[in-house]
C-alpha cells in the first residue's frame, strides 16, 4: 500500500482543504492502486510524468507516483483550474 505525501506547503494546504468532502474512502482506494481507480490517468504536455484522478463533483488531484518508496506525492488539488 502506498502512503500519501506532499512536497510543498501549497499542495499540503490544498490537500487538507479538500479532505472535508468525504474523500477518505476514495483515498484508501487510491493508496491501494494509484493507477487503476478514480479515473486515474497519465497527464500530457507540461504535466507529463504526473497523474490525475477525480474525487467527485469538481475535485481533481494531480500527483506523482514513487514506486520505489511506495509514495503518492500530491502536487495540486482543486477544480479543473489546477491543470493550467
Amino acid at each position: 500500500m502506498y502512503k500519501i505525501t506532499t512536497r510543498s506547503k501549497r499542495a499540503e494546504k490544498q490537500f487538507y482543504q479538500f479532505l472535508d468532502y468525504n474523500v477518505s474512502e476514495k483515498l484508501e482506494l487510491l493508496k491501494q492502486n494509484p493507477r487503476g481507480v478514480l479515473g486515474a490517468h497519465k497527464l500530457k504536455g507540461k504535466l507529463r510524468g504526473k497523474w490525475s484522478c477525480w474525487f467527485g463533483r469538481n475535485i481533481r488531484m494531480i500527483y506523482e507516483i514513487d514506486d520505489e518508496n511506495k509514495e503518492i506525492i500530491v502536487v495540486a488539488v482543486g477544480s479543473h483550474k489546477i491543470y493550467r
